[in-house]
Parts: C-alpha cells; sequence; structure tokens
C-alpha cells in the first residue's frame, strides 16, 4: 500500500521550483527595496535620518523573516512523511517566537533611539 503522504516526483519538481522562483522574486524586490532607502536624502531633513534608520531596520527583520518561510517551504517540499511536517512546521514556530521576541526588541531600541535623537 503506497504511503498517503507520497507525492508525485513531478508535483514535487513543480514547488520546488515554484519556491526557488518565488524566493529569487523576492529577493529581487528587496534589492530594490534597499537601494531606493539607500538613496533617501536625510541631508535636508536630519530628522529622516532616524526614520531611514528604522525603516531599513524593520525591512531587514521582515526580510529576515521571509527567508525563514522560504527555508521552511523548501523543507516541507522535501519531508518524507506527516511526521516530518509536524515536526519542521513546530521547530520553525519555535524558532519564529524567539526571533520575534527578539525583533522586537530590536526595533524598540533604533525607535527609541530615533526618538532621542528627535528631540
Amino acid at each position: 500500500m503506497a504511503n498517503a503522504f507520497e507525492v508525485p516526483v513531478e508535483m514535487r519538481d513543480f514547488a520546488e521550483r515554484s519556491v526557488s522562483q518565488a524566493r529569487k522574486a523576492f529577493e529581487g524586490f528587496m534589492a530594490a527595496a534597499h537601494k531606493s532607502a539607500e538613496s533617501l536624502d536625510t541631508s535636508v531633513n536630519p530628522a529622516l535620518s532616524g526614520v531611514k534608520d528604522v525603516s531599513s531596520k524593520a525591512a531587514s527583520l521582515a526580510e529576515k523573516n521571509v527567508t525563514a518561510a522560504f527555508d521552511l517551504a523548501e523543507k516541507l517540499v522535501h519531508a518524507k512523511d506527516f511526521n516530518e511536517v509536524m515536526s519542521l512546521q513546530a521547530e520553525y514556530v519555535k524558532a519564529q517566537i524567539a526571533t520575534v521576541q527578539e525583533q522586537a526588541k530590536e526595533l524598540g531600541e533604533a525607535m527609541t533611539k530615533m526618538s532621542v535623537v528627535k528631540k
């Protein structure tokens, strides 16, 4: 009897290519966003420098979160059975909870620094 979780090779290949293409598209988008943010002229208004720093930090953190999700998707494509899927998902959720807590702290510190500089 075939494994109920068994996915045809063609479907697995398609899923793998789709994840890869989505990752490349996202990386292109983020490269353009970083380039655009770097070109922001903060010399006219120094307060914009703090906003630029916080925005850059937020974009960087979001990029890390999306990259982690792509990494999970790639692992899920290669999962052998439902137990492996559940294990991968549990590891991802546990890691993301810790990551989000750390990121909230970093973003809070950046915002505090921005508000101190503005005064």
